[in-house]
């Protein structure tokens, strides 16, 4: 597989699924939004997926409409859903030869889409709940597509690298942003609806309450989030997974370079999967959480020198 075509595929599953976390994390902080309007700030949302500093982010952070509408619609902003899935869109019409016509259609529909202009004035005026739910929807439907259609070849390996990668620095960065709001400290008990929301926000929740019975704790949000095997968002999960697709790239070719990137994802991997809560706790999260974004971004910058030819 030519390197352009590794790369067009690769970073069109980061934008699909960083467009597909972006709206789950709106949908619900608008839903927290409503349950708390006097405390409720947009600041960790605006942390995790804009590049403002913080004084613009403070000039914004208490509007929910001027939130979502410079989240989701506008052009300017490079980390809105609109500039998200317009890159995938790019990325994928590169390489329409590499994908199913059925993969193509769901980015292009999507697109479409968010050129809607009734779009902008749902989102302001009718429930935004309905508009992110259906911008989901088209998302998942892309997501589907692409299990029951895309042949199980090296173009598929580098989509689900890209998307497993995605996805794991998104985990890393919500639970620090989220964190940091009570200054990492375990034994301080937040409402349980801060817990609930969070856990929400990436789809958590459901699985939390049948695994953990006694209730909302700090510990057990880490745990699920950073060490669990069955959750699919987690962080071990998701470098299991990025092992997985990244091994069946091997070939004699690229020996070297594959030796090296696979080198630092087993490395990677033990020093997750044999951690514990507790450790982490002891070593600090923040700085746990930091070494582990940046080992994932490593991991990326490798990935596209040695098989995108970046310098």
């Amino acid at each position: 597989m030519l390197s352009r075509v590794a790369d067009s595929l690769y970073w069109m599953s980061r934008y699909m699924e960083r467009s597909d976390g972006l709206l789950r994390m709106l949908k619900i902080n608008y839903a927290s939004s409503q349950d708390d309007i006097q405390e409720f700030s947009w600041k960790p949302v605006l942390k995790i997926f804009s590049h403002l500093e913080e004084e613009e982010i403070n000039e914004i952070a208490n509007s929910t409409k001027d939130v979502l509408q410079f989240m989701v619609l506008e052009k300017e902003n490079p980390n809105s859903v609109y500039s998200i899935v317009t890159l995938a869109r790019e990325n994928a019409r590169s390489v329409q030869d590499h994908i199913t016509k059925e993969m193509w259609q769901c980015i292009n529909d999507f697109y479409h889409l968010m050129r809607e202009p009734r779009l902008k004035s749902s989102l302001a005026e009718e429930d935004p709940i309905t508009v992110l739910d259906s911008l989901i929807r088209q998302g998942m439907l892309y997501f589907g597509t692409t299990e029951v259609t895309m042949a199980r070849n090296d173009g598929k390996s580098f989509i689900n690298i890209g998307k497993y990668l995605e996805r794991g620095i998104q985990s890393t960065d919500i639970l620090d942003v989220k964190f940091s709001d009570i200054n990492y400290d375990f034994e301080k008990t937040a409402d349980t609806t801060y817990w609930k929301y969070l856990l929400m926000s990436i789809s958590g929740y459901e699985l939390y309450l049948k695994t953990y019975r006694s209730g909302f704790d700090p510990k057990n949000v880490v745990g699920q989030i950073v060490l669990s095997e069955q959750f699919p968002r987690s962080v071990v999960y998701c470098i299991n997974q990025l092992h997985r697709y990244f091994e069946r790239l091997k070939s004699e070719r690229n020996a070297p370079g594959y030796n090296q990137i696979d080198f630092m994802l087993g490395k990677f991997k033990s020093r997750i999967k044999f951690s514990t809560t507790d450790s982490i706790i002891q070593e600090g999260l923040h700085g746990f959480l930091h070494q582990t974004k940046s080992g994932l971004l490593e991991i990326g910058s490798t990935l596209n020198h040695v098989y995108f030819a970046y310098s």
